[in-house]
């Protein structure tokens, strides 16, 4: 299938042919659903914490003889039972990572890709070369391309555009992400998806067969 290629201007500058078996596959929603859920679990960091009553402070000494004041036995004040004590069953550090396989992964990006291929919500750029690390530069690109007021990915083969990087870290609505290392969630987290030519070659090597 093709598509034309524009450039920083807007203006179209040549055709590229895209991959069918990656931005035209049919979409399999159950597989995206698993991938997001994945992808947002690993993003917890899991350092949640309670202290039980060994890690409680104080406590060393026995309140009281165990015998003859006619109350309850007691060993130690940090008891869960007392004011100030440990805490029974808190949470506790525990990792919540959750190991996806890598045909669930591919499938899922290539479900997304293709559905906003399917939908013209995917935009292909020649490069982002930038005169200006400016803003307002970029904010002109998306007005041009009727892009400037929705949520927008854009897919980067360049780890070192420090230009583009810059232009774009002030915009809420536009997210910068290295083509090489594009999740299921950055693809579906967004109205529209900017890709610059050198990234479908990438793209189109990690998710080919």
């Amino acid at each position: 299938m093709n598509f034309e290629i524009i450039d920083i201007n807007g203006s179209k500058v040549g055709n590229v042919t895209l991959e069918k078996n990656i931005f035209a596959f049919p979409p399999n929603q159950n597989v995206v659903r698993q991938a997001v859920l994945a992808e947002m679990t690993n993003l917890r960091q899991g350092t949640h914490s309670t202290k039980n009553r060994a890690l409680v402070s104080g406590g060393g000494k026995k309140p009281w003889k165990q015998k003859g004041r006619g109350v309850a036995r007691a060993g130690t004040i940090r008891s869960p039972l007392w004011k100030g004590g440990g805490t029974v069953f808190g949470p506790e550090p525990h990792s919540y990572n959750h190991k996806l396989p890598k045909k669930i992964s591919k499938l899922a990006r290539k479900s997304v890709l293709s559905h906003k291929t399917s939908e013209g919500k995917v935009v292909i750029i020649d490069n982002y070369n930038l005169d200006s690390h400016k803003t307002s530069q970029f904010v002109e690109f998306l007005k041009k391309i009727k892009l400037n007021n929705r949520k927008v990915t854009i897919l980067s083969s360049d780890e070192g555009n420090h230009k583009l990087d810059l232009a774009v870290r002030n915009l809420y609505n536009v997210s910068l992400v290295d083509s090489r290392k594009v999740s299921t969630y950055d693809l579906i987290d967004c109205e529209y998806l900017i890709i610059d030519k050198d990234s479908i070659g990438i793209i189109e090597k990690i998710l080919g067969n």
